[in-house]
């Protein structure tokens, strides 16, 4: 089985399909790179299409300490995934965690981005629910050890911005669903501990954005409720983003819609490779409304 290995050790299993321009995807917390078939299938027509387990997710490794799982190692993974490929840059796809590492990876790695999407990223980031997040992290941590992950899944599946995916696609939820149940309970908890709960609000993060320059797509749906202030506040920030809102869809877009999804997401590549994807013009930046004010 392939796996690529971190500065620290931990194998990381990986997958791919197709040749041509590298993208890599980065799944969420509830998904891992079967997430991703989808896009593998579609993308790997036209791209060498990556997926890969995050640490935590067996056939990666597990690492029983927390120490081994934070917001700056899953940003880092991604480089080791593509250092072991021998690929020097890469369009960078992440889903909710995975666009919380695909966001930090253009902060720590910015010249090996040929782009961002970032994804369903901004839960727990608004400065008024942070310490709820906190605490239902560290909920979630305790329901894993005590109920384990099949009991886990039956519960977090049917959050209020997942709900939407079953409604939709009662079978690709099941799916979904029992993908969850499968996943190791020492590596969810300790992803929970690790790097959910203790990554830094998108809001203390603005400093950063600004200096961005990679060219991004914030992709988010309508009902992911967590996720519309802070994308506002990343296509605000961030000169080279672009904000793409899919309507009537909850966290799951690549799963949820994966046509929908896939379409915007290629369109965005085509633009950046053909070195058609803009800055913000500073004249749209004004204190004025209407552009009439001196």
């Amino acid at each position: 089985m392939p796996h690529a290995a971190a500065d620290d050790g931990v194998k990381l299993y990986y997958e791919e399909a197709g040749t041509g321009a590298p993208v890599i995807f980065v799944h969420e917390y509830a998904g891992d790179f079967r997430s991703w078939e989808p896009q593998l299938r579609h993308f790997g027509q036209r791209y060498r299409a990556i997926a890969y387990n995050a640490r935590g997710y067996p056939p990666s490794d597990v690492p029983a300490d927390v120490a081994a799982y934070s917001q700056a190692r899953a940003a880092d993974d991604i480089a080791a995934v593509l250092d072991h490929l021998k690929i020097a840059r890469a369009h960078v796809v992440g889903l909710s965690m995975g666009g919380f590492a695909t966001l930090h990876f253009g902060f720590r790695h910015p010249g090996r981005a040929l782009s961002l999407v970032v994804a369903g990223c901004g839960y727990g980031a608004e400065k008024g629910v942070r310490d709820k997040f906190r605490a239902e992290g560290q909920a979630i941590a305790d329901f894993i050890d005590k109920e384990g992950m099949v009991a886990f899944a039956a519960k977090y599946a049917y959050g209020p911005t997942r709900v939407q995916f079953e409604n939709k696609n009662p079978r690709g939820f099941a799916e979904f669903r029992q993908y969850l149940s499968e996943h190791s309970g020492p590596g969810s908890r300790n992803t929970q501990l690790g790097v959910q709960r203790e990554r830094p609000s998108l809001y203390d993060l603005v400093d950063e954005m600004a200096r961005l320059t990679v060219p991004t797509l914030v992709l988010t749906g309508d009902e992911d409720w967590p996720c519309l202030q802070p994308a506002l506040l990343m296509k605000q920030t961030i000169a080279s983003a672009a904000l793409v809102v899919m309507a009537n869809c909850g966290h799951t877009i690549n799963i949820e819609e994966p046509d929908e999804f896939n379409r915007i997401v290629e369109r965005f590549l085509a633009q950046v490779d053909a070195g058609r994807w803009p800055m913000r013009d500073p004249r749209a930046v004004s204190g004025s409304i209407t552009g009439m004010k001196d």
